[in-house]
């Protein structure tokens, strides 16, 4: 008698952030408070940073803003739970994740067309 085949899956590996002394939550030199917890995957090089100056810093490529027609794309991780939102979840979310309710920056909205076509 043969034993059924059992497989554990494995969670998947959440992705890296870049930036300059990011942290677990994904917080770094030029935003460290305590609800500066998202990292932005960058359109023109689909890599997650902690903040568009991170990105200045290190891409070697000037940023391309993700598109209004773009927003189902998933490119904003939450540094608390490491949920990755749509644009459009984000956008939505009431500066707290959707998954975890950890509190957003809510000042980033000032910052939204450099990362998103408003």
């Amino acid at each position: 008698m043969s034993r059924p085949k059992t497989t554990t899956q494995l969670p998947p590996t959440p992705p890296a952030i870049h930036g300059l002394e990011v942290s677990p939550r994904t917080q770094c030199v030029h935003w460290h408070s305590d609800l500066d917890i998202i990292a932005i995957r960058h359109k023109c090089c689909r890599l997650y940073y902690a903040c568009i100056s991170c990105h200045e810093v290190l891409a070697g490529h000037p940023p391309e803003t993700w598109l209004k027609e773009e927003r189902d794309t998933k490119a904003v991780l939450c540094g608390n739970c490491r949920s990755e939102l749509t644009v459009a979840q984000y956008l939505a979310s009431g500066n707290c994740c959707p998954e975890c309710d950890a509190q957003f920056n809510p000042g980033c909205a000032r910052h939204y067309d450099l990362y998103f076509e408003m």
